[in-house]
């Protein structure tokens, strides 16, 4: 392959290069900018914010001293894994030496050795991903490119450098990374690397949980998420690592009625919802939304399959999987499941007559996340009947203008009842009770039925007319 000198096409404008390069001639080291920056650089997209820097010697001597020219204090060191970082210019700057690995099989953390550029090349994941680009004034930019990452980028293929079954033997994790880059940048996984995947997919067992979610959310967050996790069920990891969501999948008949295959489906929502909103719990919600249909799923004569309260159910789960993956079990899984438990609400006002009643218990139900439970409804919209999609369309933007108008007339989100349960006891002079709940939730009724308005003077004065007719009496105190 010709020499491809980078720094002539502008690769190296960042300042940090050029002192990297000076201080590698002082110290008398070699030194490469390697990984996703170079990766990166080559398909154009943004500017990553953070560079791997590879030296052919101690990383972090060589860190330590970059470091010290431009009077940084900030150097975090690690020396378990024998690196280097810190921020310059707004730029996170990590520092290793080069080096080779070997692997024992119970474990995804590698013997490392002191090597050279180019064993350090043959330690990367994917050819896209080992492609490194000189610091050393003899040959400042060059690319270095042993495996052909270049032309992999050029033809938007996945492949490993080395034997792939060893590669992903070797560390597993890599089989989810081949799957999340595949995803983030619409590329194809070469066949032996993803048949590597299925051969050793039990693998991916040794990994932690922790690792698996941070891949997992990456190809949450990606702009096609379904292409990720097609791939995640053909190549059999979905059914390990996501067995709720892998039984999704699938249609079963009952004489020649069938039901959709919930998997597809749900993958379709996640794509749907990705083009309107980032949010990465959202975008959770989408995966989660149908998840217990296949413990719900029944066939009934006359109505033929059902899913009867799998929304309940669904969000039952969520805590489960959410520990599982040592997900945040705090507001977001709870934002999860609320969003899992609702998304049948606003489904069953487009197919219904829109009364202020039931705009008003969602509003109060969905509180102030009643703008995500919407999109992510009509991401819900999956249908091939183009004009019941753009029924259903027009039918959620009624209904969205209907809560606009109900919440600036009634000012339910994040309701409270105007009279609060101490008002209560002191004006009956009773003590806390089942009464005191029952006449609170009186005059929440009566607000959300319209039949007085969501304030303070209407609702005492009903407070009052309910007491009444329990045999209540105001207090003389």
């Amino acid at each position: 392959m010709d020499n491809i000198n980078l720094n002539k096409k502008g690769f190296l404008n960042h300042p940090v290069f050029i002192e990297i390069a000076k201080l590698a001639q002082q110290e008398n080291v070699e030194v490469y900018v390697v990984g996703g920056f170079v990766r990166d650089k080559l398909l154009k997209r943004s500017d990553k914010k953070d560079i791997d820097i590879v030296v052919q010697g101690d990383g972090i001597d060589f860190a330590r001293k970059l470091s010290q020219h431009f009077e940084i204090s900030n150097l975090s060191i690690f020396k378990t894994y024998g690196t280097a970082m810190f921020n310059y210019m707004d730029t996170e700057l990590e520092f290793v030496g080069a080096r080779r690995e070997s692997y024992s099989k119970d474990s995804r953390n590698p013997v490392v050795a002191s090597g050279s550029i180019e064993d350090d090349q043959k330690r990367r994941d994917f050819t896209i991903n080992a492609l490194a680009i000189s610091l050393n004034m003899q040959n400042y930019g060059e690319l270095i490119d042993p495996f052909n990452g270049l032309k992999d980028l050029e033809n938007k293929t996945i492949r490993t450098p080395l034997d792939p079954d060893i590669t992903f033997s070797d560390d597993p994790l890599r089989m989810m990374r081949a799957i999340r880059f595949a995803t983030q940048l619409n590329f194809d996984i070469e066949k032996n690397s993803f048949d590597a995947i299925t051969t050793n997919k039990e693998r991916i067992n040794i990994i932690t949980v922790e690792r698996i979610h941070t891949e997992l959310n990456k190809i949450i967050m990606a702009d096609k998420p379904s292409t990720g996790f097609k791939l995640l069920f053909k190549s059999g990891l979905l059914e390990i690592i996501f067995p709720e969501l892998y039984q999704l999948a699938g249609i079963e008949k009952h004489g020649t009625v069938s039901h959709k295959d919930n998997f597809l489906h749900t993958i379709q929502v996640l794509d749907n919802l990705a083009k309107y909103s980032d949010d990465l719990w959202l975008r959770w919600a989408a995966l989660l939304h149908d998840i217990a249909k296949p413990r719900t799923k029944k066939f009934i004569e006359g109505i033929g399959w059902t899913f009867h309260a799998h929304n309940f159910i669904g969000a039952k789960m969520v805590p489960n999987i959410f520990s599982r993956f040592k997900l945040p079990l705090n507001e977001k899984m709870k934002f999860v499941q609320k969003m899992v438990d609702l998304h049948m609400r606003p489904i069953a006002l487009v197919e219904d007559i829109v009364t202020d009643s039931a705009i008003r218990r969602l509003i109060v139900d969905a509180g102030k996340d009643i703008d995500a439970l919407m999109t992510l409804c009509e991401a819900d919209i999956t249908s091939k009947n183009e004009k019941k999609v753009e029924q259903y369309i027009e039918n959620f933007k009624n209904v969205r203008k209907k809560i606009i108008e109900v919440e600036q007339r009634d000012s339910l989100r994040n309701f409270q009842p105007p009279v609060s349960g101490e008002e209560i006891m002191a004006f009956f002079d009773i003590p806390a009770s089942k009464t005191v709940g029952d006449i609170k939730a009186a005059i929440k009724e009566a607000i959300l039925e319209g039949i007085i308005p969501n304030e303070y003077e209407a609702a005492k004065k009903y407070m009052v007319k309910i007491g009444e007719e329990m045999g209540l009496q105001k207090s003389n105190k």
